[in-house]
């Protein structure tokens, strides 16, 4: 069953981190900016409320969440009623897919990769923005876990960790960059993407399907 609970109940409280947080958003907006492809048939997989979206300029994606769908309309976005584990797209159809923040929300992960595999153009893009579980903004998180209503069901994922699964449903590894340092309510201006991890809690991996 997917985690919709929080986000169908909270819908404006989770759209009213990123305006609270609005320089950590655009941090990680410009570090997913680095490895958008300029063409190509792009969506986002878990598009939530179209917070990403709309000013990466995606189009289409697919979001499970009802109240989070209707807000992505409004946002002028195609958005479908499906899984990570089951996109309703023909194979090799896409040439870019994101997952922003929905990695730790998916119920398989295997399979959701598997799909996006399917779905991907032959050498096709997914693009995976995420907090990584072992950094100073991820171990927060997850000391907060049981009191934090978007995540209490949450799974948190290391970058290496991306990577051996990655590895393992038909991906190579072409970029990885990062953002956000130090605590969340500390970031008082847009701050630089840097190669690499291990520094920034926000994490964006390139990889490229084989």
């Amino acid at each position: 069953m997917p985690k919709t609970g929080p986000f169908d109940n909270y819908s404006d409280e989770y759209d009213d981190w990123f305006v609270i947080n609005k320089y950590a958003f655009q941090s990680e907006l410009n570090a997913i900016k680095k490895t958008l492809p300029e063409n190509g048939d792009a969506i986002e997989v878990g598009i939530g409320s179209g917070i990403f979206a709309a000013p990466l300029g995606i189009k289409e994606g697919i979001e499970p969440s009802k109240a989070m769908r209707e807000k992505a309309k409004k946002r002028g976005i195609r958005v479908m009623d499906a899984v990570a584990e089951n996109l309703p797209y023909a194979d090799k159809s896409k040439d870019v897919v994101l997952m922003i923040t929905t990695i730790c929300f998916v119920d398989d992960i295997y399979k959701s990769f598997q799909e996006v595999h399917r779905v991907l153009k032959d050498d096709g893009h997914l693009i995976i923005g995420f907090v990584d579980k072992n950094s100073p903004v991820g171990k927060f998180y997850l000391e907060q876990k049981d009191e934090n209503v978007f995540y209490k069901d949450a799974v948190f994922w290391g970058t290496e960790e991306l990577y051996e699964i990655l590895k393992d449903t038909g991906f190579k590894i072409n970029n990885t960059y990062q953002t956000v340092f130090g605590k969340i309510e500390e970031v008082k201006q847009v701050q630089n993407v840097l190669v690499g991890y291990g520094q920034g809690s926000f994490v964006v991996i390139k990889a490229q399907k084989l």
